[in-house]
Order: C-alpha cells, then structure tokens, then sequence
C-alpha cells in the first residue's frame, strides 16, 4: 500500500579520479616490494649487512638534502644581494636533490635506487623537463590565459555533496565601500 509519499533520492556520488583510485594501490605495492626485497638481501647476507645499507641510506640522504637546502639558501641569498628575483637556472636542480636525498632516506632499496638516480645530473635535467611541460600542459588545459585566469572559478562543496560554482571578485586597491542605505538626518 503506497500512502503517496515520494522516496527521497540520494543525489549521485562524483566520480573517484584514477589519482585517488590507483594511488593506495601503488604505495601498496611499493611497500610490499621494498619489504620482499629486504628480506630477500637478507636471506642471501645477514641481517646486520640489510642495517647497514638502511643506515647508510640514512646517512647519505641527509647529506644530500643538507648540501641542496645550503645551495639554494646561498642562491637565494646572491640573488636577493643583486637585486632580482630568484632564480633555478644556475644552480638549478636543488628540489630534486632534495626529493632524492628524502628518496635515499626512506627505508627500502627501490627508494634509494630511485634516489640515487635523482642525484645523477642528466636524470634531473631529464626529469625537470618532463616535470615542466607536463605542468604546462595541464596548465593550458585547464584555463586558458594566464595563471591567474587558472584561479578565477572556485568551486564549494556543501554539505549534502553538490558544488556551487561561482567567481572570485577581488577589491581593487582604489575601491571604497559604498553603504546603499542613505545617511541617517535628524
């Protein structure tokens, strides 16, 4: 028996990227092939000799993010003292080595051979290009224009999950606020 009452309807879930979908199933399978190769080294040596290499790692990639965080403090400090805006393109590279001493000092093998490539300076050029013109690239494809027409539209997720889309109106510096109510006169 229907009383006339109308079912309530759920309104449908976004889609999950492929990002948010395959990337716990990447670490996943990272995990379980860095452990599968610590214990195969160790099988084939000791366990003291598996402690020394995650130390080593250890040790090695604190140097390198040492030296790289020194680098691009000094050219940061050159180019302030000249008077212009910072700039990568002389010592160029120091995010990756960054990135590839965290790389070293994160337990595994698969880290450190990862890192290790990171440290190797036509692998950086190689991988800094890549990094560029794919950035250029989702960049034009999502506004075109300038990188500030890239933030123009925003997007607010209420509660119940529906976005409400709308746009950023920024005061210009000449701008006053004006009341619309007429001054009060007595």
């Amino acid at each position: 028996m229907t009383t006339g009452a109308s079912t309530p309807t759920h309104p449908a879930r976004p889609r999950r990227s492929r990002l948010r979908t395959f990337l716990p199933l990447g670490i996943a399978a990272w995990l379980v092939l860095e452990i599968w190769l610590l214990t195969v080294v160790a099988g084939a040596s000791n366990g003291f000799v598996v402690f020394l290499l995650l130390l080593a790692g250890f040790v090695l990639g604190a140097v390198v993010i040492k030296r790289a965080g020194r680098r691009a403090f000094q050219n940061l400090n050159e180019a302030l003292q000249r008077g212009e805006a910072p700039s990568d393109s002389r010592g160029g590279g120091n995010g990756l080595m960054m990135l590839g001493g965290l790389l070293l000092m994160l337990p595994g093998l698969v880290s450190d051979a990862v890192g290790l490539l990171l440290l190797v300076p036509p692998v950086q050029k190689a991988v800094s290009r890549y990094a560029e013109r794919t950035f250029e690239r989702k960049l034009r494809a999502a506004a075109p224009g300038t990188l500030g027409d890239a933030f123009q539209q925003v997007r607010i997720h209420r509660p119940d999950g529906k976005v409400v889309q709308g746009e950023v109106i920024r005061d210009e510096p000449g701008d006053t606020p004006q009341d619309p109510r007429p001054p009060l006169t007595r």
